[in-house]
């Protein structure tokens, strides 16, 4: 066994630990960054950025070979071959269901920083504030005030494109230019704001795409292919982003094929004094040492650390003195909501392909509204034209059929919902020790179900998504709700939340953990309630205040 020491560890390369490495090293520590998956490369590794879809052997579709290797990624819409390696092999790394939970990971360098959806939006004060006026779970140890400076922080590096709104619901950032709206949009979003008088909004989405070139980093082309990486760095990713700041201080070193498979925590100081890391190549077990440890492996690998670590003080983990490490996980509900026919708009069309689309934020339970479940919903959605790739079944042979195809169809557009799922200590993980990985190490087991607030909230869901969209003057409107099972938002939330006592929390006001406070979690498992909104922006702006705040400790030699 070998010991390595350094200033502080960073667990996970995601967006998180990307995060937590380029503040920690711009920030003069020697910071190590552990991930459990292979390296990605920025451009080199990209290897499908810019194949046209004829280039896959299968369209970029999905094989039965695929659909028998990954029986969870198959659920849904992620499994394609067009960046099937940025996906977590199944077989090695598997987990338990004593309920369903659809757990869409990727183990490599950038984590899913390379196949999130982007946008990026704060949390309001009214998500900070919900808990405790609603006495749900436990309050927040922190309110938007706390973290406004740090989404400001952090939105100027990343590059987020946005507008000034003015809605109390959904703050304003430090935007880059907005991504514009079609006609189409523009003139459903004046027909919204006309019929419910500022009631209900639509306003263009925030997206991390850069509209102008920030740093080393290239505007977005408006291609679309986000997630097979971007060779021009116009969305922020670890790897164009974060990861080349923090290696620019000369104070990074960077290390895939490491499993983290505990904390090594002190009993006697109360500290930890770094980690144990299996190599995910050799087996081998590696000890690496630091003043500081974070803990940014993704929301439930995070748990999992946890779990497995100071087992000898406390039976089911570090963090685990409260009772609520494993507890409280949450996702965002969706794949409900309405779509139809725009008339008209038969001489306009649009440029390029805009990776970003249209927002109406939450409007329900705010104000004056009151319904018969707490929290509530927001919309994505987009306009555009269908294209020669629709079926005209009365056309479908002969010359008239390719001419019908050569010009665009209608225009149509649809709107998602994602809403809210309350912090339910009912909805758990925990370790199975009867099941094993590939490295012989114990897997997670999900017990976990939306619950009668949120099913109501979902006829809600999609009742409003046709009311909007008649309102809109949309005809041939088909509403639909697909069903959902936790997990499917790919926006995991809570199992370690941060708290004000103790006893009722896993972390406190800085993301300490409670037993041991030279250990930060900044990541998912953080959240003490989850918001309708994309979280990964305020990963982020935890993540540079908690920095912010361990380097101040450090140097009151308080840590």
């Amino acid at each position: 066994m070998s010991s390595n020491i350094y200033d502080a560890i960073v667990i996970g390369s995601g967006i998180s630990g990307g995060w937590a490495a380029k503040e920690l090293t711009e920030k003069g520590l020697k910071t190590i960054m552990l991930e459990r998956g292979h390296n990605i490369e920025h451009v080199k590794d990209y290897v499908n950025a810019n194949r046209g879809p004829w280039e896959f052997p299968h369209r970029g579709g999905r094989t039965q070979e695929m659909i028998a290797n990954y029986p969870v990624l198959q659920r849904d819409y992620p499994l394609n071959e067009t960046n099937l390696s940025y996906w977590t092999n199944e077989k090695e790394s598997p987990y338990t269901e004593t309920k369903r939970f659809d757990w869409y990971r990727g183990y490599h360098v950038g984590g899913r920083s390379l196949m999130w959806g982007r946008q990026s939006y704060r949390h309001s004060e009214y998500d900070f504030e919900a808990n405790a006026k609603e006495g749900i779970a436990v309050d927040w140890p922190i309110r938007y005030k706390d973290v406004a400076p740090w989404y400001s922080y952090v939105e100027r590096f990343a590059g987020i494109n946005g507008n000034q709104d003015g809605l109390p619901q959904l703050p304003d950032g430090d935007f880059l230019p907005a991504m514009e709206m079609n006609c189409v949009e523009k003139d459903v979003a004046a027909r919204i704001k006309a019929h419910y008088k500022g009631s209900r909004h639509m306003i263009m989405g925030r997206s991390a795409n850069l509209t102008v070139p920030l740093q080393n980093r290239t505007n977005c082309q408006y291609r679309n292919k986000c997630w097979l990486g971007c060779p021009f760095g116009g969305y922020f990713s670890t790897q164009s982003s974060t990861l080349p700041a923090a290696v620019k201080t000369g104070n990074l070193t960077l290390r895939p094929y490491s499993i983290v498979t505990r904390i090594l925590y002190d009993k006697d100081t109360k500290k930890a004094r770094g980690v144990e890391v299996l190599d995910a190549e050799t087996n081998q077990t590696y000890e690496y040492l630091a003043k500081v440890v974070f803990i940014c492996a993704s929301t439930l690998n995070s748990t999992w650390i946890l779990m497995n670590s100071a087992i000898e003080v406390w039976p089911d983990g570090l963090g685990s003195s409260s009772g609520e490490l494993g507890h409280n996980l949450m996702d965002h509900h969706f794949r409900v909501g309405a779509a139809g026919i725009v008339e008209g708009y038969e001489d306009k069309y649009y440029y390029g392909r805009r990776p970003n689309g249209i927002y109406i934020p939450r409007f329900r339970n705010l104000f004056n509204d009151k319904r018969d479940y707490l929290r509530g919903f927001g919309y994505q959605g987009a306009a555009s034209r269908q294209n020669w790739g629709r079926e005209v079944a009365e056309l479908n042979i002969g010359s008239e059929f390719k001419d019908t195809l050569c010009e665009p169809g209608p225009w149509r557009m649809g709107i998602l919902a994602f809403g809210e799922i309350l912090p339910y200590h009912e909805n758990k993980i925990s370790l199975d020790k009867n099941t094993k990985d590939k490295w012989g190490l114990p897997v997670l087991n999900f017990d976990c179900e939306i619950r009668e607030n949120e099913q109501k909230m979902r006829k809600d869901m999609m009742d409003d998504a046709q009311e909007i969209l008649e309102v809109a003057g949309l005809k041939e409107i088909a509403t639909y709700d697909n069903g959902y099972a936790m997990g499917q938002g790919i926006h995991e939330m809570g199992t370690a939340r941060m708290g004000r006592d103790p006893k009722t929390s896993v972390l406190n006001e800085w993301n300490q953990v409670w037993d041991a406070k030279n250990v930060y979690i900044t990541d998912g498992a953080c959240m003490t309630s989850g918001s309708c909104v994309n979280p990964s922006l305020t990963y982020m702006a935890l993540t540079a205040r908690a920095v912010n705040h361990a380097v101040g400790e450090l140097k009151k030699m308080n840590l």
